[in-house]
């Protein structure tokens, strides 16, 4: 995710303690606890804000509201270090599609064909798509994010009293970790709850909110459920000037579960990470590109940079060594002054940096 962390010194301008010895007892506990971890300063401020809210004595379900956040997050982040280093696939779809029905069998050849490709498959852990998803993909494969509901409510067979089981108490906490932890999106046909995750899923992307990943919009051959979807947006939205016809780029559309695969086999073929610098934008690669096209990118995505700027291509620098994603500095990259506004061209620019034809060297992509 790319949301911004408050400076340092932004807690020292915006509380009081009320006493000069709890910052010293904080200093105290995180040097304990954390020794010299690079996150001691994070872990600091953490503990400052609890103690800014006990000053404040807010209102009990306000308290109650943070303490299950905290926790909640910190058995998510344990549980899923199990599987750090694995690719994962989040699949969407409605809890109510019969083992009878094609899109099952559908989600189950999508589960099978990740698998085969090394793939985890992430779904809300339920039955329907969900559980043909994992069905295809096996235990090993899967990853079940289960939410707790008032009445009774049981995980799929696949993930059921697995450590690949991970309950949520809310919603949003749920929803962040669906795209945290996914390298790509596949949505199948579903009701109200799959279509408000699509949506959340491409105004997340759109804004810049989530790093960019393939979204797959998956339907049986035949199947109207996105298409339709997709003419309402163009007739309703871009008609309207909502959305531009360049947010369509995010999207793709397949009617077979190898075609999905294929959709998010593209997009890592050359491309390997993003993230901001600073006020830098990379683009990280598996392969430098050659000079042509690197002119080429100039010419046709001069409008993703800010003020004029320009796109290069650079090799390993020391200026990341710092960063926590610093085992990547070593790949080639492209930095530019993105604008932060047009993710639906920067999608294209990823194509670009994926053609065979455009890499420097072609045969070891």
């Amino acid at each position: 995710m790319n949301e911004d962390i408050e400076p340092a010194d932004y807690l020292s301008s915006h509380w009081q303690t009320g006493s000069s010895q709890i910052p010293d007892k904080v200093e105290e506990l995180v040097r304990l606890c954390a020794g010299s971890s690079e996150n001691a300063q994070l872990y600091r401020d953490m503990l400052l804000e609890v103690i800014r809210m006990a000053q404040a004595d807010r209102n009990r379900w306000d308290a109650k509201i943070l303490l299950q956040t905290i926790r909640e997050l910190e058995r998510s982040f344990a549980r899923l270090a199990l599987f750090k280093r694995r690719r994962k696939v989040t699949v969407f779809g409605s809890a109510r599609t019969a083992p009878t029905h094609a899109l099952y069998h559908l989600a189950k050849s999508m589960g099978q064909t990740l698998s085969r490709n090394d793939y985890m498959t992430i779904t809300g852990g339920g039955a329907g798509i969900m559980a043909a998803a994992h069905e295809g993909a096996g235990v090993d494969n899967s990853l079940g994010f289960n939410i707790t509901l008032p009445f009774e409510q049981h995980a799929n067979t696949i993930v059921r009293g697995t450590e690949h089981e991970l309950g949520f108490k809310f919603f949003f906490l749920r929803k962040l970790f669906f795209v945290k932890e996914a390298d790509a999106l596949i949505l199948c046909p579903g009701g109200f709850g799959t279509l408000d995750e699509t949506l959340e899923v491409l105004t997340l992307i759109q804004t810049g909110k989530s790093p960019l990943v393939p979204v797959v919009l998956l339907d049986e051959p035949g199947g109207r459920y996105w298409e339709s979807l997709l003419n309402f947006f163009r007739e309703q939205l871009q008609s309207a000037g909502y959305i531009r016809a360049t947010d369509f780029h995010l999207l793709r559309l397949a009617k077979s579960s190898e075609a999905a695969m294929q959709e998010i086999l593209d997009f890592y073929r050359n491309f390997h990470s993003a993230r901001w610098l600073g006020q830098d934008y990379l683009l990280r690669l598996n392969q430098p590109l050659h000079q042509q096209a690197l002119q080429q990118l100039q010419t046709r995505f001069a409008d993703v940079c800010r003020d004029g700027g320009f796109i290069q291509q650079e090799g390993d620098r020391g200026d990341e060594m710092q960063e926590p994603d610093a085992e990547f500095s070593h790949l080639p990259r492209l930095r530019f002054r993105f604008n932060g506004r047009d993710h639906g061209t920067l999608r294209t620019l990823v194509d670009f940096i994926n053609q065979p034809e455009n890499l420097k060297n072609p045969g070891t992509a």
